[in-house]
């Protein structure tokens, strides 16, 4: 097989989170340890951070991966989904895996594909090991599919474990109040190993504390380390980034970072990557000051980072963010407080397996919509969409695909309105 062919029968036959849903996940880590065996337990021969949450964990993943890079480190990094590439899954020092060790990679594990029926998720897992291992990278910055104490990426030891946030998120899957989700995430936490937590939530705080107690984890929150004095963004330029003042705990010294990545909740993600900047120094990985000032303002040119407030086009404006749940679509909303503009078009697709009228009851009711809906077979239907957005006041047509929803956004658009396409990776995914 060649490499699109290799990539065609992965998403064809073996049960992919992206296609089927729940069904394509496995309640415990055996396939993965045992794909793991079969390739003499790549997990054991690199050093990793692991980040899980519900939002954000993408952005500080690559942050923490940019940084790492500049100081000097092989960097590996594994994240999911992807928006374009599945290669973009896998990456050593922002360089994509190469199509050939894919595809040797699979005509490899034929067999174990066979006798294991793993999922998608569980075989790209472990393709990610061993190539980092065959790499002989220096670290690896590991983000979990979802949850975390059955992810197939919780076979790892990492030197800090990472724990963005907590929302509403596969409710289906991960529990239907935050503390259950929380102690879900919270499986990522090992004996002894760090924890950095990126938000402290009055609801979720216990259950981070009692299991790192219980694991004797040295815990730190993130926004309680540090504190944000000074954030601020071009209005003329708005991709510009964030410009961001931070004083850590107990000192004076103001930090100055800039961002390249431009949306306002990156301010958390940032003071997240901070922390365990801070946790991986205490355990002597050498990351001087100027690496994490270099990182931190060439994250999307280090790493390869898409769709978060990504301006695509200025007239009009053109925004990606691959926001798309409750507190993704928050966020998005607060940044369009920030944002100038006259008239707002939003293009916007979900998932059926979302709570995605949680997510509509936020969307300002002033913009004109353009709901589609993505190319995979858990996309919601747009028409479907169009009526569930109708109850609450969200006026505007169905788009059978994402880019004719795209091309009438452009045709009504005025050079000084904003377009915002949002509601799933795979509908920002269609658009890159």
């Amino acid at each position: 097989m060649n490499y699109q062919q290799t990539v065609d029968y992965l998403y064809q036959h073996l049960p992919m989170f992206t296609r089927v849903g729940a069904a394509a996940l496995k309640h415990d880590l055996h396939n993965t340890l045992e794909l793991c065996k079969l390739l003499d337990d790549p997990q054991h021969k690199f050093k990793s951070v692991h980040v899980a949450g519900t939002n954000g964990k993408g952005s500080v993943s690559h942050m923490l991966a940019a940084v790492l890079q500049q100081a000097g480190y092989k960097t590996g990094l594994y994240t999911s989904p992807h928006l374009k590439d599945f290669r973009e899954r896998i990456k050593v020092n922002g360089q994509l895996v190469p199509e050939s060790f894919v595809v040797e990679f699979v005509e490899q594990m034929q067999g174990a594909i066979t006798t294991l029926a793993p999922s998608f998720f569980e075989l790209t897992v472990a393709m990610a090991f061993h190539y980092f291992a065959l790499e002989q990278v220096d670290i690896a910055i590991i983000e979990t599919g979802l949850g975390g104490r059955l992810d197939s990426t919780n076979v790892i030891a990492p030197e800090v474990s990472v724990i963005t946030n907590i929302s509403y998120d596969h409710m289906h899957i991960l529990g239907d109040t935050l503390p259950v989700i929380a102690a879900e995430k919270a499986g990522i936490i090992k004996q002894g190993v760090p924890v950095v937590i990126g938000e402290t939530q009055p609801e979720v705080r216990h259950v981070f504390l009692e299991k790192a107690r219980a694991m004797e984890a040295p815990i730190h929150f993130a926004d309680q380390e540090w504190l944000l004095q000074e954030s601020s963004r071009s209005p003329t330029q708005p991709g510009a980034g964030l410009q961001l003042g931070l004083v850590y705990h107990g000192q004076d010294e103001l930090k100055h970072i800039h961002l390249d990545l431009g949306g306002q909740y990156q301010e958390k993600n940032a003071m997240t990557v901070l922390s365990t900047i801070k946790a991986l120094q205490q355990l002597r990985w050498n990351i001087p000051e100027p690496a994490v000032r270099e990182g931190l303002s060439h994250v999307k040119k280090l790493t390869g980072l898409r769709g978060r407030w990504e301006v695509i086009d200025t007239h009009p404006l053109t925004v990606l963010d691959v926001g798309h749940n409750e507190a993704g679509i928050t966020e998005i909303i607060q940044q369009l407080r920030h944002t100038v503009y006259q008239q707002l078009h939003i293009v916007t697709g979900f998932v059926k397996d979302k709570a995605v009228e949680a997510v509509l009851a936020l969307l300002p009711v002033t913009a004109t919509y353009y709901f589609c809906r993505a190319q995979i077979p858990r996309a919601l239907d747009e028409h479907t969409l169009a009526a569930l957005a109708a109850r609450y006041g969200l006026q505007g047509h169905a788009y059978p695909s994402v880019q004719e929803a795209l091309h009438a956004a452009r045709q009504h658009a005025h050079k000084d309105d904003l377009i915002l396409v949002c509601g799933s990776f795979f509908v920002v995914g269609e658009v890159i």
